[in-house]
């Protein structure tokens, strides 16, 4: 039996007893009716009861704060009322009390009273029955995670049940939402962070109570994990945060780096060389391209299961690009789970550097979670030809539409360049190909090469676009979100396409 190993440390969220801040948004607790407060967001509340300060940076240090705060939610939380007994926070709340209190332990202390410990067996015993099959994905993850934390916690035949169902979920669920190339299969970055740093909370946990594991388990979460850090290494611009495909922010998961260290202090192998020029990941359906300047990240990949879409955005052959270690071209991003029409922007083809066919999303994304006719890939293929490096594929997305449309795309990575080739197959009226410029990246029309040309400027250096055939180039303001709450002002660029086909040249 090993001491619980420090895990990854996210920024405080606890300001003040009574003061938190999440999603960019603080709020106070002030009294009892604080902890359901309809007039704050659904996500806001959740976070409000996850506790996930007990485990953030300086925690230590607030150590009164949370017993107080843990003393005064089994005090207000009345047992099955309200956002907090939902199955999801129930399920995080539980493995951070348990996580909290095997740190304490550590230490040579104790964290939870009595009161706590009665409060986290009901509130597993009220889990236990609501476990989110109709949910699936992370919901039914997470539940597994916390019904298998909280039986090494306990003891008796009750713990014993409770480890039983929970490590049946983990096991058939690692099958289920863990593709071959070590994605998860909700194809979003920042999803996946959440269920790597969880694998490697299971196999800390086995360190602590390595009787309640077996040892074929334990090898296949390691890796697991081992396949997930590569996954989520190819996901990873120079700047160290995750690519923004589906839903996706910063700040909500830990970053690669984070994540890779914390496998190195349970000894989990982490893939150390270098990154290849091309690096597919044929399963989730994405693929990065770099050279010595450029790292270009490209969606040709289905939506989700087709069971579980409720994180999908319609980005298909979309991408990100870095130059010299910079964000130049970046989706949209995620700010909100509200069910308002910002959220149904944010998710649609237009807030992603893709084509948008007749005012038409590519995937028919509504209901903040909801997909209906959805765009497939096909023709997916990649190669190196005389030092470029290739990426093609199509979607049928458009076909639903009268003219039975057809978007095929092709990637090709000069030393010096990217040329982005479209090809619109069927019949449409309008074809525009949106390209988002990062924030601290500046814009500008460049007339000295010819009408429709632009200069985007930063400290990268330059880079200037242009089209074969010459298109009708427009310049709009619009806003970035790589955080949740958070909206930052900037720039779109939009390519009308007038022909069947059309080159998009990037150069620097």
């Amino acid at each position: 039996m090993e001491a619980w190993q420090p895990g990854c440390r996210r920024m405080p969220s606890m300001a003040a007893e009574g003061s938190f801040r999440f999603l960019n948004i603080t709020g106070y607790l002030r009294s009892t009716a604080d902890w359901d407060d309809p007039a704050r967001q659904r996500l806001w509340r959740y976070n409000l009861h996850y506790f996930d300060d007990l485990n953030a940076e300086g925690a230590h240090a607030r150590a009164e704060w949370h017993r107080a705060l843990i003393a005064r939610w089994v005090r207000e939380n009345s047992p099955g009322v309200g956002t907090g007994w939902e199955p999801y926070p129930t399920s995080l709340r539980i493995v951070n009390w348990i996580k909290w209190a095997l740190s304490a332990q550590a230490r040579g202390g104790h964290a939870l009273d009595a009161p706590a410990l009665d409060s986290m067996a009901a509130q597993t015993r009220w889990l236990r029955k609501r476990i989110e099959n109709h949910l699936l994905g992370n919901h039914l993850w997470a539940n597994a995670k916390a019904l298998t934390f909280a039986s090494v916690f306990f003891f008796g035949p009750e713990a014993k049940r409770w480890l039983r169902k929970g490590l049946a979920i983990l096991e058939r669920e690692l099958d289920e939402q863990i593709l071959p190339d070590g994605g998860h299969f909700e194809r979003s970055p920042m999803y996946h962070a959440i269920l790597l740093e969880d694998v490697l909370d299971l196999i800390n946990l086995s360190r602590v109570a390595p009787a309640c594991f077996c040892s074929a388990l334990i090898e296949r979460l390691s890796a697991t994990a081992t396949r997930m850090l590569h996954w989520l290494r190819v996901m990873t611009h120079p700047d160290g945060k995750i690519a923004l495909f589906n839903d996706a922010a910063f700040e909500i998961a830990p970053d690669y780096g984070a994540l890779a260290e914390y496998a190195r202090r349970l000894a989990v192998p982490v893939q150390e060389g270098a990154l290849g020029a091309i690096e597919a990941l044929p399963d989730s359906g994405y693929v990065r391209l770099q050279n010595a300047r450029a790292v270009m990240i490209c969606d040709v990949a289905p939506v989700g299961p087709d069971y579980l879409p409720g994180h999908t955005h319609a980005d298909t052959l979309s991408f990100e690009l870095s130059l010299d270690g910079r964000r130049v071209l970046v989706n949209g991003g995620t700010s909100t789970y509200e069910p308002d029409p910002e959220r149904q922007r944010q998710r649609g083809t237009a807030a992603h550097n893709t084509m948008v066919i007749d005012g038409q999303d590519s995937s028919e994304v509504w209901g903040g979670f909801r997909v209906a006719r959805r765009a497939r890939p096909f023709g997916v293929r990649w190669g190196e030809e005389d030092g470029r490096l290739l990426l093609e594929g199509a979607h049928d997305g458009y076909r639903r539409l009268p003219g039975c449309v057809i978007h095929h795309r092709r990637w090709i990575l000069y030393a010096d360049g990217l040329t982005i080739v479209d090809r619109v197959e069927g019949r449409f009226r309008t074809a525009s190909h949106f390209l988002h410029v990062h924030p601290e990246v500046a814009v500008r029309a460049d007339y000295r090469a010819g009408a429709g040309f632009m200069l985007i400027s930063g400290e990268g250096g330059q880079v200037r676009l242009s089209t074969d055939p010459p298109a009708e180039i427009s310049l709009a303001r619009s806003t970035w979100h790589p955080e949740f709450g958070r909206s930052v002002d900037s720039t779109i660029l939009t390519v009308s396409i007038r022909g069947e086909s059309a080159v998009t040249r990037l150069s620097w």
